[in-house]
C-alpha cells in the first residue's frame, strides 16, 4: 500500500482544498519534491492571512483552469506580488453556467430529470474523458511551463477537483509518480474540510433534502471511476501513458527530464 506523507498543510479560511502534492513516490523510487507544486480551489476568495500564506510559498505561476463563467460566478483570483497568473480554461465538467443555475435554482422535478438514474455521474465520466483526449494542447502547455521556470506552482480550478486534480494527475503521470498515489492523492478532495460548498438559492422546502443532495452528490464527489476512465482514455486513444506524453503533450524526452528534475527530490 502507499504510504503517504502526513499532512502540514494549513487551514486556510477562503480557499478550499489546498495542499501541497510533494511525497508521493514515483515507480523508480524518487518522489515528488516538497514545495513545488500545490494545489487548491479558487482563489478569488482568499482573505489578507490566505493570500500572506500564499505568498510565502514563494510561487512562481498560478494555473486557473476556470472558465469565463465559473470568474462571473466567483470572481477573480487574489493578485500575489509577483507570481504569474495563467488562465487556461478547461471542460467544465458541469458544462456550463447554465447547467451550474439549474443545479443552484432547479426543483426537485428539474435535478430528477437531470441527474438521477446515473445522468450526473456519466456526465463526470465523459467530461473527465473530454479533458484528456480534447486538452492535449493545455496540459502540453502547462507541463512545458513547468519543465521551464514556471515551479513552485499552483494549480486549481473552482472545486480543485475535477480540472485541477486531472492536470495535477497530467502531471504526475509524466514524471512517473504510481498511479495508486495519484489515485489517493486526487479522492484526498472528499475529505469534509476540502469539498466545494453546494449553494442552493432555492427556498423551498426540500432545497437540501437528503434526495437533493443525493441527486447532486455525483458532481461534487472524486471518485476513483472518474479518474479511472480518464486514464482508460489515455490507453484507448495513446495506447500507453508513454505514448500520451510524448506524441499526445508533444512532450520530449529531454522536456520530461527538465520536468523531472524541476518536481522530484
Amino acid at each position: 500500500m502507499t504510504q503517504q506523507v502526513p499532512s502540514t498543510e494549513p487551514e486556510l479560511a477562503g480557499v478550499r482544498n489546498f495542499r501541497d502534492v510533494g511525497g508521493l513516490p514515483t515507480v523508480d523510487g524518487r518522489r515528488v519534491r516538497a514545495g513545488r507544486l500545490f494545489r487548491s480551489g479558487h482563489l478569488a476568495h482568499a482573505t489578507a492571512a490566505d493570500a500572506a500564506f500564499l505568498t510565502t510559498l514563494g510561487l512562481h505561476t498560478i494555473f486557473d483552469f476556470r472558465n469565463a463563467a465559473d470568474q462571473k460566478l466567483e470572481g477573480p483570483d487574489v493578485e500575489l506580488p509577483g507570481v504569474l497568473n495563467v488562465n487556461l480554461p478547461l471542460t467544465d465538467p458541469a458544462d456550463g453556467a447554465e447547467f451550474w443555475k439549474m443545479v443552484r435554482d432547479g426543483d426537485l422535478e428539474q435535478l430528477r430529470s437531470l441527474l438521477s438514474d446515473g445522468r450526473a455521474a456519466n456526465r463526470m465520466v465523459e467530461s473527465y474523458r473530454a479533458i484528456i483526449t480534447q486538452r492535449t494542447s493545455e496540459h502540453s502547455r502547462v507541463l512545458h511551463a513547468l519543465a521551464d521556470d514556471s515551479v513552485p506552482a499552483l494549480m486549481h480550478c473552482a472545486a480543485g477537483k475535477d480540472r485541477a486534480g486531472l492536470s495535477i494527475a497530467v502531471t504526475l503521470l509524466a514524471v512517473g509518480v504510481e498511479r495508486s498515489a495519484i489515485e489517493a492523492d486526487y479522492l484526498e478532495s472528499n475529505a469534509s474540510h476540502r469539498r466545494y460548498k453546494v449553494h442552493r438559492s432555492s427556498t423551498s422546502a426540500d432545497a437540501m433534502s437528503p434526495e437533493v443532495m443525493e441527486l447532486l452528490s455525483p458532481l461534487f464527489d472524486a471518485r476513483a471511476e472518474y479518474l479511472a476512465a480518464a486514464f482508460d482514455a489515455i490507453e484507448e486513444t495513446w495506447g500507453s501513458v508513454e505514448r500520451y506524453v510524448t506524441e499526445g503533450l508533444k512532450v520530449t524526452p529531454e522536456v520530461r527530464q527538465r520536468l523531472r528534475d524541476n518536481l522530484l527530490d
